[in-house]
């Protein structure tokens, strides 16, 4: 169980240090309406992370994600499969990064930020937390790890509670340093924003690759115990 439940941390801090995420907020934060939205992209994002984590729950306590504290076979399969998506989904990013990161641009959608209304902005954070190729696998895995770890059904909520706590830590500490820093607020965001741009591919690449690795090796345990 204590193994499954470190797994959990893992995938909440690779969540939380996504760079697209953090680069949207800064920009949404500058912007005319940067109090309010910067608040809504949040609850969206929240509730994306809590709703896909916690429809995998509920796929998993039914279909027995565990036998007697130990992970159920089809749990190994998704662990697998999870894992040689990120390898993959990495490998690639790593391939397709720039050579010189001060060419990195963003994605084409940022550039409407500015022009987002609330409702927009709020499916916009909702969007990337729960239906983002980068995000949803670990948020998925994050589920299937806390199925399979044989807890109560208000132990798995309360973990599921931690995870999106500690993958939403990315969106939250630019949301405080704008809402206390005032003005000083925003040339640290602006060289938070300028980091995260240029080294957006490579971070993810890097990560995912790596995270991958591991829940290859976790279902192919799995699966041969």
């Amino acid at each position: 169980m204590g193994a499954a439940l470190g797994d959990v941390l893992g995938f909440a801090a690779a969540v939380a240090v996504s760079p697209l995420p953090i680069i949207a907020i800064v920009l949404i934060l500058a912007t005319p309406r940067g109090r309010l939205n910067g608040v809504l992209f949040t609850v969206g994002w929240i509730l994306g992370l809590a709703v896909l984590g916690a429809a995998m729950l509920a796929i998993a306590s039914p279909a027995g994600a565990s036998a007697r504290s130990h992970p159920a076979t089809w749990v190994g399969a998704l662990k697998l499969a999870l894992g040689l998506f990120l390898v993959l989904f990495g490998a690639r990013q790593w391939h397709r990064r720039p050579k010189d990161p001060s060419q990195a641009q963003l994605p084409k959608w940022m550039n409407a930020l500015d022009r987002l209304t609330p409702v927009k902005v709020f499916a916009l954070g909702l969007a990337l937390a729960a239906l983002n190729a980068k995000n949803a696998p670990l948020t998925i895995a994050a589920g299937a790890a806390i199925g399979s770890a044989g807890l109560p059904v208000g132990q798995q909520i309360a973990w599921l509670a931690i995870f999106v706590l500690i993958a939403t830590l990315g969106l939250l500490v630019p949301l405080v340093v704008f809402l206390l820093g005032g003005e000083r607020a925003k040339t640290t965001l602006g060289s938070w924003k300028d980091w995260a741009a240029q080294h957006n591919v490579a971070v993810m690449a890097a990560l995912f690759f790596v995270l991958g690795l591991k829940l290859l090796g976790d279902g192919i345990s799995v699966l041969a115990s």
